[in-house]
């Protein structure tokens, strides 16, 4: 996470909701030879204390999570590069716009038996959003298919016990050079949903109550 506290003011309930509504993220575990990174989607429960993911049977992580074993979650959102010439001030330098949040807490093995209730509730997050389309479920598989898949892979939960975030939108910037840089970063080819980076940037962090949609990510 960013040291710099104007990056880091938005409340807990913005940091889950993006976490929650991404459902994809990178793993990172404590390796022999250094750090494991998988990529991985994961469903996050109501409460946001504990989050569900499947590992193939081969991934390292998977061979060296027999017990419970420290590990973060890192979820991006948005980013863009930030030209200095976009400010308006000559005193600039490069920088890089971002939104970042971290569920840190411990990876543990999961029943095997849960599998399938598991990957119905992963796919469900995602499917239900391509309405009208009727949503896709383990159903629909051959069960000879679905069952030799599922031998394949191994489910894991994951506890939250500590949840950080970044929203770097230029907080420290003059209202002036913030909003000309995001109207230049929305037209940018270099960064990744520079349209919604653009508008967090004008806006700051969104002032949303906690039950309504989250509609910036």
């Amino acid at each position: 996470m960013h040291p710099n506290p104007a990056f880091r003011q938005e409340p807990e309930f913005l940091n889950i909701t993006l976490a929650r509504r991404r459902g994809f993220g990178t793993l990172c575990v404590n390796g022999e030879a250094g750090p494991m990174l998988s990529h991985v989607p994961f469903w996050l429960n109501d409460a946001a204390d504990e989050a569900e993911l499947h590992l193939v049977r081969s991934n390292p992580i998977a061979r060296a999570a027999t017990g419970p074993i420290p590990a973060v979650i890192a979820v991006m959102g948005p980013d863009g590069y930030i030209s200095p010439d976009w400010y308006g001030d000559p005193a600039q330098v490069p920088t890089w716009n971002y939104v970042a949040v971290h569920l840190r807490g411990h990876l543990h093995p999961a029943d095997p038996g849960d599998m399938r209730p598991h990957l119905d509730r992963i796919s469900a997050q995602f499917e239900d959003r391509l309405a009208p389309k009727k949503p896709w479920t383990v159903a629909k598989m051959p069960p000879e298919t679905l069952e030799r898949m599922m031998r394949g892979i191994l489910p894991f939960r994951f506890t939250v016990e500590q949840v950080d975030g970044t929203w770097k939108l230029n907080q420290n910037k003059t209202d002036a050079a913030r909003e000309a840089a995001a109207e230049a970063v929305r037209h940018s080819p270099v960064g990744h949903e520079v349209e919604t980076l653009s508008a967090l940037m004008t806006g700051g962090v969104p002032e949303i109550d906690k039950g309504a949609p989250f509609t910036y990510i």
